[in-house]
This record gives structure tokens, sequence and C-alpha cells, in this order.
């Protein structure tokens, strides 16, 4: 493929559905993002306290990332990712900070590698619409939350991959999740879901 061929598959990628693309992870660092969710906010939402083991599944070049390393004083955070071009990204974003509680896992689309009860908090934001097997990761954030650990999913507007609130409870329900709470509305919301 010729370099022009691949601009204009990148420009496609990056206005319809599927995985976006590395190219433009600057595009998702602009702060009027905090309009919809803020890093406060999601931290928030999470209930998440300073001593929590959690994994970002699609993280991008770190959006949320560094503010919740900060509030993780005696705890960890994974950021994972499909695109190793991100994980570079938000890696020299977080080292800048000189936040050291922080790894980084290349997700391969279809397992986790971490061993079960691994993790508190499990959190997606303008993820989860991307993923091809849906019921798989599911299935895996299951086994690798702690009983009582949280699966949070935020999906905003504007995002061409976006579920609404009805589709995520039915999948995530189906999976074996409990309904915990429920931030926003239809345009901009946040669900928390419990592991048994």
């Amino acid at each position: 493929m010729n370099p022009k061929q691949t601009e204009t598959n990148t420009l496609k990628r990056f206005a319809s559905k599927g995985v976006f693309p590395y190219q433009f992870a600057f595009t998702l660092l602009i702060p009027f993002r905090n309009i919809f969710l803020s890093p406060k906010q999601l931290i928030q939402r999470m209930g998440l306290a300073n001593n929590h083991r959690v994994l970002e599944v699609g993280s991008g070049p770190g959006y949320f990332s560094i503010k919740i390393a900060q509030a993780l004083t005696n705890g960890q955070l994974v950021l994972a990712d499909i695109q190793q071009e991100m994980l570079e990204y938000a890696k020299k974003r977080l080292l800048k900070k000189n936040l050291n509680n922080v790894e980084y896992y290349l997700c391969n689309g279809d397992e986790f590698n971490f061993p079960d009860n691994s993790f508190d908090r499990i959190f997606m934001v303008t993820v989860i619409g991307e993923v091809e097997n849906k019921e798989k990761y599911l299935q895996e954030f299951l086994r690798i939350l702690k009983p009582g650990g949280i699966l949070s999913i935020s999906e905003l507007a504007g995002d061409p991959d976006k579920m609404t609130i009805a589709e995520l409870k039915d999948i995530v329900g189906r999976v074996g999740f409990d309904l915990d709470q429920i931030f926003g509305n239809e345009r901009n919301y946040t669900i928390n879901f419990k592991k048994k």
C-alpha cells in the first residue's frame, strides 16, 4: 500500500466505527472532553480507593490515566490497549509526571493474561463498542476482577461505536455481572457493574 492510500485509510478510520487510529491520538487529549466526563468525575463514579489495583482498557494516549495513577498513591494502574503506539504515547506522558505505579499491557483482542481476581476496578471509556468479541472480553473481566470488584463502562456522545444503556445492561448482565450504579443520561453515561 502506498503512503497516500495509507493516509486515506487512516482518515476513514478516524471518522468511522472501529479501532481509533493512533495517528490521531492527540485529538483524544483535548481538555474539551471534560465537558462530557472529566478524570475527577470518573474517579468519583468508580469509588476509587488509593490502594486499588485498576485496569484501564483502551487507554489510548492516557487522557484519564494520569489523574487515576495520581489517585492510586498505594495502588497500581495497568494500561491496556490493542495498539502498541497508544501505549508508548501514554507511557511518555505518565513518565513525564514521574508516575511509576503504572504497568503497560498490549491486548491481543481475545484474552487477558492476568490471574483470576487480580483487579479491584476495571474501566473503559468509549471503548466497548469497538470490541469485536464483547462477550469474551466481558467474561475475561469477570474472571480477573476480585469479588465485589467494579467494571465501570462510560459511553459519550459523538462516539460512532457508542452503545445504548439498554444494550450494555443486556450484554454485561448476560455474562454474570450485577448492575450497581448508573450516572448521567443516555447521551453521556457511566454504568458500574459489580462482580458477585
